[in-house]
């Protein structure tokens, strides 16, 4: 088997860095820890803790990155806003896991490439807040941050922040990755039986239809190469799946980068493919220290707000030596903003040759609160902006390489629209996030078929 490093350049370790140099550097988004002998305990035994994933994993995705910075695959990087630790159930993780293979083989059929699939779980415990605290009837408690920090039940007790429960997050990760691979292994993801990612209770689904008509086509024609080859095609039977998760708990994230056997440098072995948060993306804050000495592929949500200037100077810093398939932009600009935003960055890169990966998250710039209290986003603006951000890439010469979406394999109603057209009134039904609203499955599914049919009219001349 070929070293997934083969088509990769060698790099250096950045100079001043170590696995600590972050906590020289200004931190947003961090808790205050109340006992700071409690917290260095709870380290020490994280950083005794077996790893989440391996480094050949790691560098297996950097080299599918590289190739899809080329054009030759498309990333598909979607899963929860935030996890809970309730949530971590066989039920939870398995129609999680069913929507990403549905979505990626709309996307495999529709965009004739292999597509990189990545889960946003495994590790999506912490959250950014806008800020510290919180005050409901004149008493004021520190923010909830996701479950690896503190609790969501306004009280004392559940919103201290509690170093414990970073170990109980690791815990939580492993179950996850440990059942996926399980599923994976065991055949789940077997293109000979696409009918085991079925959600019962989508059948009443406008689309359900077009996506049998689709697993139809698909089945036919691997039955077609097998009666022509006289054998099995058994590289169908299983996929590649990866984790990623907002590197936001530096803590937590330093106490599992490890150096390993054979491999140069330092790795975060808690998660392959770790992103930096908008709030925490300041060029000389502890975050952007820690990323770059790290080998993993990394990414970096990039808003409105962001200048070219501030950008070239983001990968002068995070890929100095521009390594193939190390640095991905996950552009969240809005659909009122994106044609105006997005442009100026694009030639910036495009015009300075610097080589990275383009992925659309049409999901955050389009928040909003509607007149009952909830927050929630209109899957007509997810379109908007993704089939804007799909035409401003083609004017400008660059490439849209992925798609970055937090949904879930639930019958949820927490966005406006889709197939079903929910309203305000269908969001009391089953609106379950504790921080963020997502796609549910068939509103995913449709954002695949949207992207599939985006490129097509892209491809098509005139």
């Amino acid at each position: 088997m070929p070293s997934p490093d083969r088509n990769l350049q060698p790099v250096n370790l950045p100079s001043g860095w170590d696995v600590d140099s972050w906590r020289t550097r200004p931190a947003a988004q961090l808790p205050t820890y109340s006992d700071p002998t409690e917290l260095e305990a709870v380290l020490g035994e994280l950083k005794g803790l077996p790893p989440l994933v391996t480094s050949w994993e790691i560098l297996a995705l950097k080299q599918q990155l590289a190739e899809a910075q080329e054009g030759r695959r498309f990333l598909l990087q979607g899963g929860d806003c935030a996890e809970t630790f309730d949530a971590c159930s066989s039920e939870v993780v398995s129609n999680r896991l069913k929507v990403l293979l549905q979505m990626s083989l709309v996307l495999v059929h529709g965009l004739r490439k292999p597509v990189v699939r990545v889960g946003r779980f495994a590790g999506q415990y912490a959250k950014p807040r806008s800020a510290d605290t919180e005050t409901v009837d004149g008493v004021t408690l520190p923010s909830y941050r996701g479950d690896m920090v503190n609790a969501p039940a306004f009280d004392a007790a559940a919103r201290r922040p509690d170093p414990r429960r970073m170990v109980k997050a690791h815990a939580r990760s492993a179950m996850t990755m440990n059942f996926v691979r399980a599923l994976i292994d065991g055949g789940f993801a077997d293109l000979h039986h696409p009918e085991y990612w079925n959600l019962s209770w989508v059948g009443h689904s406008p689309l359900a239809d077009e996506y049998r008509e689709m697993v139809e086509s698909i089945g036919d024609a691997v039955r077609f190469m097998e009666t022509l080859s006289g054998a099995e095609v058994h590289n169908l039977n299983r996929v590649d799946f990866y984790t990623s998760h907002e590197a936001l708990l530096l803590p937590y994230e330093s106490a599992i980068t490890r150096q390993v056997p054979r491999h140069w440098g330092w790795f975060n072995l808690g998660t392959h493919f770790p992103w930096i948060g908008m709030r925490t993306a300041a060029i000389d804050g502890a975050h952007v220290e820690y990323f770059r000495g790290i080998r993993n592929p990394i990414a970096l949500k990039v808003g409105p707000s962001v200048t070219p200037d501030q950008l070239l100077r983001t990968i002068d810093i995070l890929n100095p030596e521009d390594e193939p398939g190390r640095l991905t932009f996950i552009h969240r600009m809005g659909a009122a903003a994106i044609a105006t935003k997005l442009p100026p960055l694009l030639d910036a890169v495009r015009r300075d040759g610097r080589r990275v990966l383009w992925v659309c998250d049409p999901m955050h710039g389009n928040t909003e609160a509607t007149a009952n209290g909830y927050k929630t986003r209109r899957f007509a603006n997810i379109g908007s902006e993704l089939e804007q951000a799909f035409d401003l890439h083609a004017a400008a010469g660059t490439r849209l390489g992925g798609v970055h979406l937090e949904l879930t394999g639930e019958d949820v109603t927490e966005c406006l629209g889709g197939a079903r057209d929910l309203t305000e009134a269908d969001l009391e039904r089953a609106y379950r996030s504790t921080v963020d609203p997502r796609l549910n499955y068939e509103q995913s599914l449709e954002i695949a078929m949207l992207i599939v049919r985006k490129q097509a009219q892209l491809a098509t001349p005139g």
